[in-house]
């Protein structure tokens, strides 16, 4: 559907790497190699974006890094545009809400760092039903046309939680009012 809206493929691998993960920080040849597109189709998007001033930039070293700029103001917008995008909020209304014991769940893998996959992977905290779990993903999955992998960490595992494990740190998707 987005590939309708933005017709450049670069456009469109840009916005999901920085305004999915906002934390996200990458320079032209890092995402040259990422992306296995040409730096100058990249080096011109990059500047209009950051033109627009939806992408700021830093110095290190002899490399330029870009990163999401959340204080403009369709920051939040386009990244609720692509949390729907990739199904996100169904995931959230089909499987999560209706679990029970969740304290939180995380994106991890690809779509954390930015990058669009087939395969969406979250990480469930607290005690769940795992065999309702379950048939709430394929549900989810029907309804996003992507694959849903998971991992469960129960209330007691949670301090044995290895952080440094995942590369980048996951990112919060969603967390139980408290």
């Amino acid at each position: 559907m987005i590939e309708t809206l933005i017709s450049s493929k670069t456009r469109i691998k840009l916005l999901l790497k920085f305004f999915l993960n906002s934390r996200s920080t990458s320079y032209l040849r890092g995402l040259e190699s990422e992306f296995g597109e040409s730096s100058n189709a990249i080096r011109l998007e990059l500047n209009r974006f950051e033109k627009a001033g939806m992408l700021k930039s830093f110095s290190e070293g002899n490399r330029k890094y870009f990163q999401a700029n959340t204080d403009h103001p369709l920051f939040e917008e386009v990244h609720t545009i692509l949390m729907k995008y990739i199904g996100f909020d169904r995931i959230i209304d089909t499987v999560i809400e209706r679990l029970g014991e969740i304290r939180e769940v995380y994106i991890v893998g690809q779509f954390s760092k930015g990058l669009d996959s087939p395969v969406i992977d979250l990480m469930f905290t607290g005690d769940i039903d795992e065999n309702y779990l379950i048939k709430l993903i394929r549900k989810a999955e029907d309804l996003i046309h992507r694959k849903i992998r998971y991992i469960i960490y129960r209330n007691d595992e949670l301090p044995k939680i290895d952080w440094k494990q995942f590369d980048p740190q996951p990112l919060l998707l969603w967390a139980k009012d408290k």
